[in-house]
């Protein structure tokens, strides 16, 4: 088994607890402990024999951290499942959000404020100028996604959103399609993103302390255009579960006497190169640049906006059907045969030495730790 995050944390939280005790905010203390713990004896599990050759092997409890690589993968799976199924038959859009640099650090010390406003005034800018008829001049509809890293675990948030190209009329109803080449100015959608943003904050003490340039400076935007919605989906999926870094990246470490002389090697692939390349930091350095991306306790990171929200979800298939017709004929689904998938902790767990089903013995559960 290759190096992983628990392994680093395992070793060098401790003393990273220590130096930073008076600055670590609550939702590090809890993503670093469950990190440590997961999938260990810490958190209970069970017991199970091979009837044939008395191999003995343990099955541990994951954490469920947000934060922890190791137990993010099937509700991945599950959204990603549940989002294509609300996919239109329409052109669509990807559209991004950023923070200006002179905000990033603000917005790391004060996470819920900045990641509500950056969703709250995005979505408000969009939703603004797609109401103009010379646009779209309808209500859209948004699942947007919070991004808070690049790829070598720099702080950069962001929030994307993917968009059908068009919207929903007034009556509800009908739909009025965009362009197919184009959604919306992004010049135009940059400063009401800027406006909106500086409106929200006024309300905040934080006002005062933000220079005066930012709100003179262009905003990043970007939109571009990505075809029916299914690439973008897989390319958003990974990050609603997945965190900063994931296990595999991780190559060596270099373990010295102290957290600020060991130094860790990961990989990573440049947005604007397909070559991998190593960053090599402290182990101190790198517990910093992952903690910056834990998010609060409770912080929703996906949020549905226009005819996507929860409760138009029943609008929403309506309109699914209304489109079809205009766009493509229906398609004859062949029905499949049923699957039937075992989800039970206690089947097919697998002799290692001698291939025969094990057989579960007992639980494993030390003080506090939680239920199966």
């Amino acid at each position: 088994m290759g190096l992983e995050l628990a392994d680093i944390f395992r070793q060098y939280a401790p003393a990273y607890r220590q130096k930073y005790a008076a600055r670590l905010l609550p939702s590090h203390h809890r993503a670093m402990r469950a990190i440590e713990r997961c999938r260990t004896e810490a958190l209970g599990g069970q017991v199970f024999a091979c009837p044939a050759c008395g191999e003995v092997r343990y099955s541990y409890h994951s954490c469920r951290n947000r934060s922890c690589p190791k137990c993010q993968h099937q509700q991945t799976q599950d959204w990603l499942e549940v989002q294509q199924g609300l996919l239109l038959p329409v052109p669509y859009f990807l559209l991004t959000f950023t923070l200006p640099s002179e905000l990033r650090q603000f917005a790391s010390h004060n996470q819920k404020l900045f990641y509500n406003l950056l969703f709250r005034a995005s979505a408000q800018a969009a939703q603004q100028l797609a109401r103009d008829p010379r646009f779209v001049g309808a209500q859209i509809g948004m699942v947007g996604v919070l991004h808070t890293w690049t790829r070598n675990l720099f702080y950069h948030p962001h929030v994307h959103y993917l968009a059908p190209g068009g919207g929903v009329g007034s009556d509800g109803l009908s739909w009025l399609p965009a362009r197919k080449d184009f959604f919306l100015p992004v010049k135009a959608l940059s400063k009401l993103f800027r406006a909106a943003f500086q409106r929200a904050l006024r309300k905040s003490a934080l006002y005062t302390e933000i220079p005066s340039k930012v709100w003179r400076r262009e905003w990043v935007v970007h939109c571009k255009g990505v075809g029916n919605g299914q690439a973008a989906l897989k390319y958003l999926a990974p990050y609603i579960h997945r965190v900063a870094i994931s296990n595999r990246r991780l190559l060596s470490i270099d373990h010295r006497s102290s957290i600020e002389t060991s130094q860790l090697t990961f990989q990573y692939r440049p947005s604007d190169t397909t070559q991998l390349k190593t960053c090599t930091l402290s182990v101190e350095h790198f517990i910093q640049r992952f903690l910056q991306h834990v998010l609060p306790r409770g912080f929703v990171k996906v949020r549905y906006f226009g005819f996507f929200a929860a409760t138009l979800r029943s609008r929403l298939a309506a309109l699914q059907k209304s489109i079809l017709p205009q766009t493509q004929p229906p398609t004859e689904q062949t029905e499949q045969p049923a699957t039937t998938q075992t989800t039970s902790w206690q089947d097919n767990m697998l002799c290692p030495k001698c291939g025969l089903i094990m057989l579960f013995q007992r639980i494993l559960c030390p003080p506090s730790c939680r239920s199966p």
